[in-house]
């Protein structure tokens, strides 16, 4: 598998928007779920949202919801976290992850194929 490729992480002030894209390969992508995890310093990496390979089913964590939205364009084979209202404690490195079947899920260990990870850092 080749790994997925995430972009438009970035140091911002608290309130401000980003949005992150994850661009994968395959010509099966649009069959797979994807996820997008983060992880703190000293903190364990978690959930914050996933879509299923349609886009018609997303999900997300209660940290997020209402502020973050998981979209995705088969087409291009990638997927977007647009992230609005940031607040500090959404610094992190956002990670892109790719299921092998079609259902989100909010648990990493099902996700198989991951990303290196972007760096997004939200001052106060």
């Amino acid at each position: 598998q080749v790994q997925p490729v995430e972009s438009g992480g970035g140091l911002v002030q608290a309130g401000a928007s980003l949005r992150l894209s994850c661009a994968a390969s395959g010509r099966t992508f649009g069959s797979y779920a994807m996820g997008w995890f983060r992880q703190a310093p000293g903190k364990e990496r978690e959930f914050v949202a996933a879509i299923n390979w349609s886009g018609s089913s997303t999900v997300y964590a209660n940290s997020v919801k209402g502020r973050f939205t998981i979209s995705r364009t088969n087409a291009k084979n990638t997927v977007y976290l647009h992230m609005n209202s940031l607040k500090p404690e959404d610094t992190a490195v956002y990670y892109c992850a790719q299921r092998a079947v079609s259902i989100p899920s909010r648990m990493s260990n099902d996700y198989t194929n991951w990303g290196q990870g972007t760096q997004v850092t939200v001052s106060s």
